[in-house]
């Protein structure tokens, strides 16, 4: 019998460790297979919400943030690829540039859930190796139009969402409901509105974690 889960993935296109988070879950998945199906949405979080136009560069923006120093961060960012290529996800050696707002990214992911079933995951797919793997921005609307059009989206109605204010309430509204429900880091993926996995796990956690909610439906 195939178990039904209902997935959240609540996390930041400008987040490293949702990138890897994403991989090993949809590698975990795949390995349940028939075991579970998986009803999976993507929710906003900001990890930046006030930063201004053109971004901050990242060694100044996380020495401010967290305090760490320029070697930390090499070896953090070294960290991070290995893992990601042990998934099968491309992060640039040179790592990221810039930190940007990714607001309007969270916009068109919130559109795209409505485009077809897979549209929404594929979008979140290409926005992450727009930013880790290709080191495009995503604030720049050229970028975010052209992500959208190469995963099958129409390009004229994601430049017109851009060029508006549509769904910004709607995108504000879901980010305040995960902080009023205390999620301070992402990724953060909730099983049946009930169950918490919090970072960027190896594909075994997921599995194991998946496995025993499903049972448990059973």
């Amino acid at each position: 019998m195939t178990a039904q889960l209902k997935i959240d993935f609540v996390s930041d296109v400008s987040c490293p460790w949702c990138a890897i988070g994403l991989s090993a879950l949809e590698q975990a998945l795949a390995k349940l297979g028939t075991e579970v199906k998986a009803d999976l949405h993507f929710q906003p979080f900001e990890l930046n919400p006030n930063m201004p136009p053109g971004g901050q560069d990242v060694t100044e923006h996380l020495t401010q943030k967290y305090g760490s120093t320029p070697e930390q961060q090499t070896q953090i960012r070294e960290n991070i690829r290995l893992r990601g290529e042990e998934l099968g996800f491309t992060f640039r050696k040179e790592g990221r540039g810039r930190i940007y707002n990714t607001f309007d990214a969270h916009r068109l992911l919130h559109w795209a859930e409505a485009q077809g079933e897979g549209k929404q995951h594929a979008l979140k797919k290409a926005l992450l190796e727009a930013y880790f793997t290709h080191g495009q921005a995503p604030e720049s609307h050229e970028v975010l139009v052209k992500v959208a059009e190469d995963v099958g989206l129409d390009a004229g109605r994601a430049a017109a969402i851009l060029a508006s204010e549509e769904y910004t309430a709607e995108v504000r509204a879901q980010a305040q409901f995960y902080l009023q429900a205390g999620i301070q880091s992402v990724p953060a993926v909730i099983i049946n509105d009930k169950h918490l996995i919090s970072g960027g796990q190896p594909v075994e956690v997921f599995e194991q974690a998946l496995r025993q909610i499903a049972a448990g439906q059973a």
